[in-house]
């Protein structure tokens, strides 16, 4: 069954980091807001990178990506999905990121994961002229990569 994304991208005119997922898990397109799934290590990396407090709320989560000029969106507009499962994704049509770009100050863009790295490269690259750097991804599923090797990876983000 196709499923459609169910969320706006967040990001400001002030926005200079993009960072994209693959798309939305069933716990995040219940709440309607990225890394819903309290075991997706996400916010917790965030945080730290930020050296802020995990944020509880979708306001408080908007509040700390906005105020460290972080966009949040997703590489795929509309797929097919088996629950979760990024390697059950097919039929995708893309996100359009032009928007995003045209309407912010965005210098870097990041693929949180394998996944969305193949899906930026396969779909967007091309059109934005814009390679992404690829970061480990934060999922549970990415059992490998312990919390403390996430945040020393991510603080990439922060660097000019």
């Amino acid at each position: 069954m196709k499923i459609n994304h169910p969320f706006l991208p967040l990001y400001d005119e002030n926005s200079e980091i993009l960072i994209l997922g693959s798309f939305p898990s069933v716990k995040s397109r219940e709440e309607m807001f990225f890394y819903g799934h309290p075991q997706n290590r996400f916010w917790k990396v965030i945080a730290a990178v930020t050296k802020n407090q995990i944020p509880e709320t979708i306001p408080q989560k908007k509040e700390l990506l906005l105020k460290n000029r972080i966009a949040l969106w997703d590489v795929i507009a509309s797929c097919e999905i088996t629950g979760s499962s990024d390697s059950s994704i097919k039929n995708v049509i893309p996100n359009d990121i032009t928007e995003i770009l045209n309407n912010s100050k965005i210098t870097r863009i990041y693929v949180n994961g394998k996944t969305s790295e193949k899906f930026y490269n396969k779909y967007i690259k091309e059109r934005t002229g814009v390679s992404a750097i690829c970061l480990p991804s934060t999922s549970p599923a990415n059992a490998v990569w312990t919390l403390d090797r996430l945040i020393s990876e991510w603080k990439r983000i922060l660097s000019k």
